[in-house]
């Protein structure tokens, strides 16, 4: 005797119920194999499409299978829709490329870093005196004739005889002569050299005073002031042009010469004196 049903119409067992086709014709009803069949069918169609979404570039997300679970877990958690788009993993790069980047990235910074440091440690051993007067230089400490001997003067008259040396030598680019003869002024000296010799600054001074050196004089000029020992003591000398044989060129008047550091001879004052020195008396200093 059939089951009756919830609905009061007679049953068959669970499961095995086959609802009618239109028109009254029952759908066959379709045994174990049968079912299977039909749902590798559906997977291989399945398959079909996402291959043909893989040539055009487009990864869709693979249609959810039913998966058996064991009896009594839970079911596994539903995956996207079928046929969702979903972005395709982005490739990464190797794990020893990774590692060799970051080696070069650590290599990169330290060699920045000791670029750096170093830079600041010569700076500060050696501060650059570009810019700066020869009185800044020559006032200042580490690395001038305070701490160092950069005057090269041993004597007040060598220094007097350095300031016509370079006058004569001096030439355009390489040979300039500039700073040398001016390093050996204090800078409030250097404008009133310039001054007493009719010139703007102490740039000026050198080159005016070397356009009237004789072609032929330049190594009698160079030479005008001599070496001198026994000079009176003290630590301030005063060295005049025309107590000596001026050849070649102009006078250059009255220099003021001061000890300074390491027992160097640095200028430190001037007066003006006539361009030509009349002959000089005979002189009893031992020369």
């Amino acid at each position: 005797m059939a089951e009756q049903r919830d609905d009061g119409k007679p049953g068959s067992e669970p499961g095995t119920d086959i609802e009618p086709k239109a028109g009254g014709q029952p759908a066959p009803q379709l045994d174990e194999e049968q079912l299977r069949q039909f749902q590798q069918f559906q997977q291989f169609q399945d398959y079909l499409k996402f291959t043909e979404a893989q040539n055009q570039g487009i990864v869709p997300s693979q249609p959810a299978q039913p998966v058996a679970q064991p009896y009594g877990q839970p079911p596994a958690p539903p995956g996207p829709p079928p046929g969702e788009l979903v972005k395709a993993p982005r490739p990464r790069a190797p794990r020893w490329l990774r590692r060799l980047g970051g080696k070069v990235v650590a290599w990169l910074i330290a060699i920045l870093l000791i670029a750096i440091a170093g830079t600041i440690v010569y700076r500060q051993i050696f501060p650059s005196d570009t810019g700066k007067t020869s009185e800044q230089i020559a006032s200042e400490g580490g690395g001038t004739y305070k701490t160092n001997k950069i005057l090269t003067s041993a004597s007040p008259f060598e220094a007097v005889r350095s300031v016509y040396d370079g006058i004569a030598q001096h030439g355009a680019g390489q040979k300039s002569m500039v700073d040398l003869v001016c390093g050996k002024f204090e800078e409030s000296t250097q404008q009133q050299f310039a001054i007493d010799v009719n010139a703007k600054d102490c740039r000026d001074a050198v080159e005016r005073l070397h356009s009237e050196v004789k072609t032929g004089g330049i190594n009698d000029y160079a030479e005008s002031i001599s070496k001198r020992s026994g000079w009176p003591p003290g630590d301030v000398v005063v060295v005049k042009s025309c107590d000596f044989t001026i050849t070649g060129g102009p006078a250059l008047g009255d220099f003021t010469v001061s000890k300074v550091q390491n027992s160097q001879w640095l200028i430190t004052g001037h007066a003006p004196g006539p361009k030509t020195c009349p002959p000089p008396a005979p002189s009893t200093t031992p020369s």
